[in-house]
């Protein structure tokens, strides 16, 4: 294949797939120009794994794995103080109802406390992404996967309910 069709089927994945990337960077930063920042960085880095993309996985679940890794990589290294990412704007359909918006502001709330990698899983499976893709994603089992995302949703319960 040569380098220009590389280019151009790189750059058609990333047009048919940018939401992915596109999310992980609202939960990794809360303002627009971080986000652009991290959805170059997070493409960039696809661009240099591209040629090692062997198939055995999803597209998708490659394009998670990579796009997780950089953000979180990223945050830790970027993230100036006391600046709290936004997680998943469009989680929850937004709504006239006062009690609505104020069961999203606690959601947020109780999101922002996650650790990077709650943040991470509880996104994947907001994404309904299945847990045989989470597992591969973060390389653990199926079954640690419902025990992580169990104590998460626990966590976040307990959070809102405070």
């Amino acid at each position: 294949m040569t380098n220009s069709m590389a280019e151009q089927e790189f750059l058609n994945m990333i047009a048919i797939h940018q939401g992915i990337i596109y999310k992980v960077c609202r939960l990794y930063r809360e303002r627009k120009e971080d986000r652009d920042d991290l959805f170059q960085e997070i493409t960039y880095q696809l661009w240099k794994s591209y040629p090692t993309f062997k198939g055995t996985a999803k597209l998708s679940t490659w394009m998670y794995r990579i796009a997780l890794n950089t953000a979180i990589a990223s945050f830790r290294k970027k993230r100036p103080p006391l600046e709290y990412p936004q997680i998943l704007p469009d989680l929850i359909e937004e709504g006239p109802d006062e009690a609505l918006a104020s069961r999203q502001d606690q959601l947020f709330t109780a999101l922002k406390k996650l650790d990077d990698h709650e943040k991470a899983l509880i996104a994947l499976y907001f994404e309904e992404i299945s847990y045989k893709e989470i597992a591969e994603l973060i390389g653990v089992t199926e079954n640690n996967v419902g025990v992580k995302l169990n104590r998460i949703k626990s966590k976040i319960q307990k959070l809102i309910n405070r």
